[in-house]
């Protein structure tokens, strides 16, 4: 694997961002499709109607469950850098920051840490600025 830097630090899974996406929206439009030619014929519209609401239902399901897992992360990385804050300053990281500063902020290195949460606390930068600002990346291969 490539060293880790701001461009190549995203993940895209190809299962999920392109397969799953791609199969749910074409098993979403057949069935809306079929729903349409049902409307109207004796005993199959029901059953369209079910499978429409389930396709969204699993549409649903793959939307939340990535969110959640991103929430979860979130909360992790919000953890662990406010900890690493403690380390290296015996303070807790200023309550200014916000949860996607403080997600910006992991891939910077103990020397710049710091001074780029002190600096992003108080002018607000956003977390790709943040992310673009780092002179010693930090790579963070765990996050999905």
């Amino acid at each position: 694997m490539a060293e880790q830097n701001y461009s190549n630090h995203r993940r895209f899974v190809i299962g999920y961002h392109v397969v799953l996406v791609l199969l749910v929206l074409v098993t979403l439009v057949g069935s809306i499709i079929n729903l349409y030619k049902s409307w109207g014929v004796e005993g199959s519209f029901y059953s369209a109607a079910l499978l429409v609401a389930t396709v969204v239902a699993l549409f649903l399901t793959a939307f939340y469950a990535r969110i959640f897992a991103l929430k979860a992360q979130d909360r992790a990385i919000r953890a662990e850098e406010n900890l690493r804050h403690y380390v290296l300053t015996g303070e807790l990281l200023d309550k200014r920051l916000t949860t996607r500063q403080i997600v910006g902020l992991r891939f910077a290195a103990d020397g710049e840490f710091t001074a780029l949460a002190k600096s992003a606390a108080e002018s607000g930068t956003s977390e790709d600025d943040i992310k673009k600002s780092i002179q010693s990346w930090r790579a963070d291969t765990y996050r999905v």
